[in-house]
């Protein structure tokens, strides 16, 4: 396959990126302030009704005693999303154009079937979060709830102004303070969760094995990835602006490793003391009494909607962008529907699919959010190789290819990922 040179700084279809302003030159707070959107975005999103739905089921399960998995997660996460956004920066170019232009179109679909089938699962988890919180908040049922959050995640992204969504999709991301605050009430053995986020212990069952891939799967999960990407591309970051994303890629990562630490804690200090289990949203609400009496389950709800919002606004911009670089088409949240139709029509497409499965009668909502993230983990596998592989061409990336260290980092992530994946293979299977 012969290989291109793709000068740095385009735009991802093939238009010169336009100059940063220069308060992005000056350097400080207001250029941080300027590029900010892209990490902390693909990052809180991961703490979605999925994620939580995860750490609570490895609190309430497994106490402290796997907190570890969650910091190698979200070191896991630091690592891939700072290369993805790297990529998008430095060649101007989403993950699936840059896939196809250089391992060739088969390489683009197959990169696109996993991000699809793990984005319609997470986003069918979304839906899910957002059945069981209205539940909770009023007793709605799932037939109302999940189609009007739909309808109206939709009218937000496409029928918005880029940065007027930005700024609504930041401001959802507050709900996960009353999980922290949830956390330090509870009461947690402080000097437990210390122990068990640096010291490994690992449970030789597959119960064990199928909750830390899950944790794995709803961390670094392959939405986020495309989509860190994509997004510094649309947002038209520079390379002058690359160290200023970075620190927006890790306070995004650090943020979920925390709001999913205190999950995890608060869970641990009531659910898997009183030996209680997770089965539905109801009992994950059980880890706020602490904070809200019994306002548990509306504390609890609210921030389940909020999150499951989010992520749900999210998760098929990055569906969105994946099949538009594929098909080598326009993919820009400020393109008109004729310019776009693509982007348009993907993202309304895999929204009515998630909602559909999550409509269908007596569908599992909890299976459906814990599963779901198993099945991301298992689609790293596909790729994360591609993305080590673009990141360290130097044709590609120039002076911004990975190093000895950025190689290491990568390497040992990806090898955590396939061990556990794997790992659970074979329990399964022997």
């Amino acid at each position: 396959m012969p290989r291109h040179r793709h000068p740095p700084g385009r735009h991802l279809h093939g238009r010169v990126a336009r100059r940063r302003p220069a308060l992005l030159r000056a350097g400080g707070l207001a250029a941080l302030l300027a590029v900010v959107g892209p990490g902390l975005l693909a990052g809180l999103s991961d703490d979605d009704p999925a994620g939580i739905t995860t750490y609570s089921v490895l609190g309430a399960d497994y106490g402290y005693q796997l907190l570890w998995v969650l910091a190698v997660s979200t070191a896991a996460l630091i690592v891939f999303h700072e290369l993805g956004a790297r990529l998008g920066v430095v060649t101007g170019k989403g993950l699936l154009t840059l896939v196809r232009e250089r391992f060739g179109r088969r390489a683009a679909w197959l990169v696109l079937g996993s991000l699809v089938i793990a984005n319609t699962g997470t986003l069918c988890a979304e839906f899910a979060g957002i059945a069981a919180g209205m539940d909770l908040l009023t007793g709605v049922s799932r037939y109302v709830s999940v189609p009007i959050a739909a309808v109206g995640v939709s009218f937000l992204v496409l029928a918005e102004n880029f940065r007027r969504v930005e700024h609504v999709l930041l401001l959802l991301s507050t709900v996960f303070v009353a999980y922290v605050a949830s956390g330090i009430i509870a009461g947690p053995d402080w000097a437990a969760a210390a122990r068990g986020t640096v010291v490994p212990e690992l449970p030789l069952d597959r119960d064990a094995l199928l909750i830390i891939v899950a944790t794995i799967g709803t961390t670094l999960a392959p939405w986020g990835l495309a989509f860190i990407q994509s997004y510094a591309v649309d947002k038209k970051i520079g390379i002058e602006s690359l160290r200023w994303e970075r620190v927006d890629v890790i306070v995004g990562a650090v943020l979920t490793g925390v709001i999913g630490f205190f999950v995890v804690i608060a869970c641990a200090a009531t659910l898997n003391v009183a030996g209680v289990g997770i089965d539905d949203a109801r009992d994950a609400a059980t880890a706020l009494e602490p904070l809200a009496g019994n306002a548990a389950a509306t504390l609890f709800g609210l921030g389940f909607v909020g999150a499951a919002l989010l992520a749900a606004a999210v998760v098929p911009l990055s569906t969105s962008y994946s099949i538009s670089e594929t098909l080598g088409r326009k993919a820009d949240l400020d393109d008109s529907f004729e310019e776009a139709r693509a982007f348009y029509l993907s993202f309304v497409g895999v929204v009515a699919v998630a909602a559909t499965v999550v409509l269908v009668p007596g569908a599992p909502l909890i299976q459906i959010l814990v599963l779901t993230q198993v099945l991301n983990a298992i689609l790293l596998l596909v790729l994360l190789p591609f993305m080590r592989r673009l990141g360290r061409d130097r044709e590609l990336m120039g002076a911004h290819a990975l190093g000895r260290t950025g190689r290491l980092t990568t390497g040992l992530a990806l090898a955590v990922v396939a061990t556990a994946v794997f790992a659970l293979g074979a329990l399964a299977v022997f």
